[in-house]
């Protein structure tokens, strides 16, 4: 299988989003999900179900995994124990790894210790010297134990395709790490060595936190005899304040994006432009690319080495433009359209609304240059373009109120410029202040103190709605 590519399994969140759109765009390979859940303390009902969902929601297919079985299966490691067992026992044999017996009490004290004396806390490889006899009487004692890869002393050095050189002595600062724990699982190193080699990894694209991994993970390849892949590491995404993106300073989780109205390709172009890897940028004027393009545009020496920081603007800059070039299309005008109306019959459940097409294409055209996301047009703020204000007593003369409707009935050009200068000239003729009347017809029409313009707002709901709002007054 040369030139697979994988996407390793990630939380459900932007900046781990990023890095599997990183992954996949080499252009040729097999996208492959693999699901690593070894550490069965972190392991949540249902996380496999919602991560598939985030990645149909971007637009990400892939070729092989759950539900898409293949040549590499299973794809999810804990169906893998086998394969993970049979590979340990090669190493054993090798003589590259070894049983420990030590227990946690004694681990915790060489921790405590080591940091009491100032020194790195790292095992002190006491099992390693174990004789076979010893061994065997252990195991058939019942006592639990790991299994350790032995490591050699010397500097590991490995080219980061985006990092360039880099240079780590494993053992200068750990102890034997544990490859197989006690529970029969292995650790995310082994498990992800193992797996990288079997499925025909040839690039391995991950996190920074990564890179001080890597060396062991090349220690694990040699122990096999096996030729590792190339490796790069991508950096942070943060916040724009500089510190780490958490669920505490906002959304995190692709699943929060979606469920705040952030349409896919923003999202997608967002995190994209963040970090280096293509030529695109975001923002007024700029098109959004679609998945193949971005695909195709990126290039491993662009990724930038260093942090990247998130605007929070820029995303709701990108997604109000979104919104203006979907109603240009006619199909995903249709969509939004659709959106919106089931949105409004949510929020209004009690109304009885009739609301034309028209009005709601209407009223998003209007409205590209005031929200980021549909789901504001039914807030409170714009509540009345869907439903009747509270009927309210204004201190305007009832038949001065019953002449200024008399006469928009008979408006033909009920647009916002004449319904402006009208409106003017009305007070003028009939000695109200201009402000106080704006005032007034505001809160009869919206039930709001400030917003739209009034001529702005009568235009958009507009004549039968004014007429109606204006008539439930004198009522």
């Amino acid at each position: 299988m040369q030139g697979t590519v994988l996407a390793k399994c990630f939380a459900p969140r932007p900046y781990n989003l990023y890095r599997t759109l990183k992954t996949l765009c080499p252009r040729e390979g097999v996208f492959i999900l693999r699901i690593e859940d070894t550490d069965q303390t972190r392991k949540v009902e249902g996380s496999v179900d919602a991560l598939v969902k985030d990645l149909n929601w971007v637009g990400i297919e892939y070729d092989e995994g759950p539900g898409k079985e293949g040549e590499c299966g299973p794809y999810i490691q804990s169906e893998r124990l086998k394969i993970y067992q049979d590979h340990i026992t090669k190493l054993l044999v090798n003589g590259s790894a070894y049983h420990c017996f030590c227990t946690e009490r004694r681990l915790n004290i060489l921790r405590r210790n080591a940091i009491r004396s100032q020194q790195v806390p790292k095992y002190d490889n006491r099992c390693r010297n174990l004789t076979h006899d010893d061994v065997k009487e252990k195991i058939k004692s019942g006592i639990a134990y790991c299994i350790r890869l032995k490591l050699s002393s010397d500097c590991q050095y490995f080219e980061d395709l985006v990092f360039g050189n880099i240079a780590y002595d494993v053992s200068l600062n750990e102890g034997d790490p544990v490859l197989m724990k006690s529970d029969g699982y292995p650790t995310y190193h082994f498990a992800s060595v193992v797996d990288d080699h079997l499925m025909g990894i040839t690039h391995v694209l991950r996190g920074v936190e990564w890179q001080i991994s890597t060396p062991k993970h090349l220690l694990i390849y040699r122990a096999f005899g096996w030729t590792p892949p190339q490796f790069g590491h991508l950096p942070l995404i943060i916040n724009s304040d500089g510190t780490k993106l958490s669920k505490r300073q906002g959304d995190v989780r692709v699943e929060d994006y979606r469920n705040n109205g952030i349409f896919p390709l923003v999202l997608v172009n967002y995190i994209t432009s963040s970090g280096g890897g293509f030529d695109h940028v975001v923002g007024e004027g700029v098109r959004l690319k679609t998945m193949d393009e971005l695909i195709n545009e990126f290039q491993v020496n662009k990724i930038s080495s260093h942090p990247s920081r998130l605007n929070p603007d820029l995303l709701q800059e990108c997604n109000r433009l979104e919104i203006k070039r979907r109603l240009q299309d006619d199909k995903l005008a249709e969509e939004l359209i659709n959106n919106l109306q089931d949105l409004i019959k949510k929020t209004y459940p009690q109304e009885n609304l009739n609301i034309s097409e028209e009005h709601l294409r209407n009223v998003l055209n209007w409205a590209t240059v005031r929200i980021t996301k549909i789901e504001e047009l039914v807030t409170p703020k714009f509540g009345f373009l869907w439903i009747l204000p509270a009927a309210e007593q204004i201190d305007l003369n009832k038949s001065l109120l019953e002449k200024l409707i008399r006469i928009l009935e008979d408006m033909e050009k009920f647009e916002e410029q004449p319904l402006k200068e009208y409106l003017r000239s009305f007070s003028t003729e009939n000695e109200v202040k201009f402000s106080t009347l704006m005032k007034m017809l505001r809160s009869a029409l919206s039930g709001l103190k400030e917003g739209p313009g009034v001529s702005e707002m009568m235009h958009l709901l507009g004549k039968h709605q004014c007429l109606e709002r204006l008539k439930a007054v004198l009522r």
